[in-house]
């Protein structure tokens, strides 16, 4: 089983540039302690989201480190230009000597999209539209495609990524209905829910893998996406927790707040979130059993753990980083 990072950077109460070397400065021990991935979320125009540019965070993070794996979770495909991202895709894994990850989707908060002008009627559309465009553009010498929403006259096709034919793909699932299309296409996947829906979801992946040869090595993972605290007692990963949990909740839905429209489904309080095992918070060996539960109920071979959100201080972030990469990832190794 393998973990990785993941990564709102939502508002922590820092200032936006300390925040961002906080970040850094953990990404560097995300690398020491051999954590397999760093994911980061894109978001605008609320506080859940203060890099909004992934790649241009993601570009400092490949200056800071020399073998951790890094990507978006996910390019919100609908809100770029194909032939622009398929230039940042390039630049990124070139700059990094080959280690992107490269999460791409649709998004699921029409609020943000919104700001672009993108309707949420073409999201599912923009989506596979683009996604067609990028692989064309990874394979191909020179671009071209007329479609619903892009006329890409003959562009060439320069800076193509290290790793070929692309970087390793992710993709934010939400059910089953997925799994052929990227079991097809080799795409890891990573879900976010409780582990009675994600088991479906795994099994029928498992189930497409199976029938499409894809084994051994290459087989793409199967994850899940967890808020975890990690402190040494338990009581105190459940104080600690608690608190940013609120903080968190309140930068999850900030921009419908700010627009006046009905919220998003989260949970309360920490304790909730624990209740239906989307999040946990205990000591290194509370930590370890519930891992070991929630793989084999879910059916899953990767964590995205998201282990610093809300107004964790500098020294809770590192607290619950360390000991889950000293004393809980060696246990799964």
């Amino acid at each position: 089983m393998k973990f990785g990072a993941f990564d709102h950077i939502d508002a922590n109460g820092m200032t936006i540039e300390a925040q961002y070397e906080q970040r850094l400065a953990l990404v560097e021990r995300y690398e020491a302690l051999g954590y397999h991935c760093y994911h980061l979320a894109e978001h605008h125009a609320t506080r859940l989201g203060m890099a909004p540019s992934p790649g241009l965070f993601l570009a400092a993070v490949a200056q800071r480190t020399k073998t951790l794996r890094f990507g978006p979770l996910v390019y919100l495909l609908p809100l770029y230009h194909p032939v622009r991202l398929l230039e940042e895709i390039g630049m990124l894994d070139r700059l990094s000597g080959g280690r992107l990850q490269l999460g791409v989707g649709k998004g699921g908060q029409s609020a943000e999209h919104g700001r672009f002008g993108v309707s949420a009627d073409d999201m599912e559309a923009l989506f596979a539209e683009s996604f067609e465009i990028l692989m064309k553009g990874f394979v191909g010498e020179v671009l071209e495609h007329e479609g619903r929403f892009f006329n890409i006259p003959p562009t060439p096709q320069l800076i193509k990524p290290l790793q070929r034919p692309h970087p390793p793909l992710w993709y934010g699932v939400g059910n089953p209905a997925r799994c052929a299309w990227a079991a097809e296409r080799g795409i890891n996947l990573v879900a976010g829910l409780p582990n009675a829906r994600a088991r479906p979801i795994a099994d029928a992946f498992a189930e497409e893998l199976d029938k499409r040869g894809r084994a051994g090595a290459g087989r793409p993972f199967m994850g899940l996406m967890r808020q975890v605290y990690v402190a040494p007692t338990d009581a105190e990963a459940e104080r600690i927790a608690s608190r940013a949990w609120r903080s968190f909740a309140a930068n999850f839905n900030w921009l419908v707040n700010w627009l006046g429209l009905p919220a998003f489904p989260i949970a309360a309080g920490f304790a909730d979130a624990q209740a239906v095992g989307t999040a946990f918070a205990g000591s290194p060996a509370s930590v370890r059993d519930w891992i070991a539960s929630t793989r084999d109920e879910a059916g899953i071979n990767y964590l995205a753990a998201e282990l610093v959100f809300g107004d964790l201080s500098a020294e809770e972030a590192l607290q619950s980083v360390e000991l889950f990469g000293r004393e809980v990832m060696p246990a799964f190794a």
